[in-house]
Formats: C-alpha cells, sequence, structure tokens
C-alpha cells in the first residue's frame, strides 16, 4: 500500500485555486536595515555604558567610609578614605541621613594629594537639618 505523501513532489504544497485564499509570496529579507539596527543600538548601548562607568565606576576615584561620628542635632562627622591617582584631587559628594531614609544634608568636598600619595584620609563635619543618622560618602569623580 502506498502512502499519499509519498507521492508528492518535495516543495511547497499545491492547494486548490480560491479555496483558501490568496496567497502572499514570501517577503524580501532586508539584511541591510537588520544590520544597521544592531550596529546603532550597540552604539547607543556602549555610549550609554560609557557614560554611567564615567559617572559613577571609576576605580581611581574610589571612597570609603571609615567612620561617621559626633551625631547630633545639627551634624556628623564623616571619616572617609580617597584612593586618587598620585598627586591627583578630587571632588566627593557626602550627605546625611535620618533614620527614615531622608535625606537631611548633602555637600561636595573637595579633596587633594600630594605627591606619592594615593591615598587620602578627610575628616568633614556634615551641617544638618534634622538629626541624621548615618554619614556616607555617595561618590568621588575627578574634578570639572
Amino acid at each position: 500500500m502506498t502512502e499519499t505523501h509519498a507521492t508528492l513532489s518535495p516543495g511547497a504544497p499545491v492547494f486548490p485555486p480560491g479555496r483558501y485564499g490568496r496567497r502572499r509570496e514570501p517577503r524580501r529579507r532586508r539584511p541591510v536595515l537588520t544590520t544597521l539596527l544592531v550596529v546603532a543600538t550597540v552604539a547607543a548601548l556602549t555610549m550609554v555604558s560609557v557614560r554611567l562607568y564615567r559617572q559613577y565606576g571609576d576605580p581611581m576615584y574610589d571612597a570609603q567610609v571609615i567612620s561617621y561620628s559626633d551625631i547630633t542635632d545639627t551634624q556628623v562627622v564623616v571619616d572617609f578614605r580617597v584612593h586618587l591617582p598620585d598627586g591627583g584631587s578630587a571632588v566627593c559628594a557626602l550627605r546625611a541621613r535620618d533614620h527614615a531614609g531622608a535625606e537631611v544634608a548633602r555637600e561636595e568636598v573637595p579633596v587633594t594629594a600630594t605627591e606619592g600619595q594615593s591615598h587620602v584620609v578627610v575628616r568633614h563635619r556634615l551641617a544638618t537639618t534634622a538629626r541624621p543618622f548615618i554619614g556616607e560618602v555617595v561618590r568621588c569623580r575627578p574634578p570639572a
């Protein structure tokens, strides 16, 4: 006994005319357009990542909070260490937050290293508008 599918030629199936609606021709692919969209997307993502890296991720301007102390209703003293390029300078953004997490102070502090010095320890008094719970260094960046 022979089977029906074995007797058909390999290729597109043949449908009775007018039975299943009008058949469309296969669309032509546009590899140039697809390639341009991929290249544009990769370029945009690269630009965004470079900008974010410069803004937040430069390891040459790494800061660590050593301690925060002398907490009163109007101040907190923040001790922090900044890793700088040899003899370089930076601007560090400090902030204080209250127990609920609201920001009660923010200040930018200039930091300068001397020749041969790559780590600078800074002690800064941050004036607050309410009693702070924590003092922290948000980020350090090269001076503008």
